[in-house]
């Protein structure tokens, strides 16, 4: 039903005590002039265009102030068809894939999900989903550490602080020793990172694009790791994979990331679709 929070004893109530006849009233003192009686609107746009369109308009206010909040995050458009898919029936109504019989929709859902993963980055397999970002790579650092055989794991300074924290906590409890490496400025020192590599590392974790929105090239540092049987832990931004060459490329064994730009906009977080993806992965 409709939302209406007023009744209309209740609105006349309150006309009554500002001494007004109608709503319309309210509007009496503005001009004639300035009342549009009807709007000379141009055809319409396509849901691009006119996003476009407006960013054009909003470009033309003048501010000297610059935001640095959502480090990590970055505005992205989300076409109206991904609402329009979700809120299927087939899809919404199938949460759990418990039941196999009742919840194709969710498997469904989950298999486009992993294939597309898989082309995005270049992995053999994706799996369905973890919590977050942070902990797919916190996981992603166990992986690396049961495949190798090793406790030490070398981590970034440029990866998300959050998902420090996160791949600290886990691995504090896990007597694995974790080393942040720190950055030259804004983007890896990828020297000191070699130096570091030797026979007792399971990974290196790194972002890229890291949490400051630099790029580096990992592909002789993914190459170091492999000449140690080490491995290459990348988290990505998922969408900068049409773009950037894919984790595969670089020689990444095992990628993470946060889902979040898959689906939702930059003021709505929480839980969607985050994933690890492996390259040649043993279960």
């Amino acid at each position: 039903m409709p939302y209406t929070p007023h009744t209309k004893n209740e609105v006349r109530e309150m006309l009554d005590v500002i001494g007004l006849e109608r709503e319309s009233d309210l509007f009496a003192l503005v001009p004639d002039d300035l009342k549009v009686s009807k709007l000379n609107l141009p055809d319409g746009l396509d849901e691009f265009s006119t996003f476009s369109l407006f960013k054009k308009l909003a470009a033309k206010n003048v501010t000297d102030k610059c935001m640095f909040m959502g480090g990590g995050y970055y505005d992205h458009i989300v076409p109206s068809a991904v609402d329009a898919l979700a809120g299927r029936s087939e899809f919404y109504t199938a949460y759990t894939p418990y039941q196999a019989e009742a919840s194709q929709g969710t498997l469904q859902a989950l298999y486009e999900y992993q294939s597309l993963i898989c082309e995005l980055t270049g992995m053999d397999v994706s799996n369905g989903s973890m919590y977050d970002g942070a902990t797919a790579l916190a996981e992603a650092a166990l992986m690396a550490v049961r495949i190798t055989k090793r406790n030490k794991v070398l981590i970034d300074a440029g990866v998300n602080p959050t998902y420090i924290k996160v791949v600290q906590t886990y691995l504090s409890f896990r007597d694995i020793e974790l080393e942040v490496i720190e950055m030259n400025k804004d983007v890896s020192d990828l020297e000191n990172v070699e130096s570091k590599i030797d026979n007792t590392i399971a990974a290196y974790l790194f972002q890229n694009p890291n949490f400051f929105g630099s790029l580096s090239d990992f592909t002789a540092i993914s190459d170091k790791l492999h000449e140690h049987k080490a491995l290459a832990v990348m988290s990505a931004y998922p969408v900068s994979l049409g773009m950037l060459k894919d984790p595969a490329s670089v020689g990444v064994d095992i990628v993470s990331a946060d889902g979040q730009s898959l689906g939702n906009y930059l003021s709505f977080g929480g839980c969607n679709l985050w994933y690890d993806c492996y390259k040649n992965a043993v279960y």
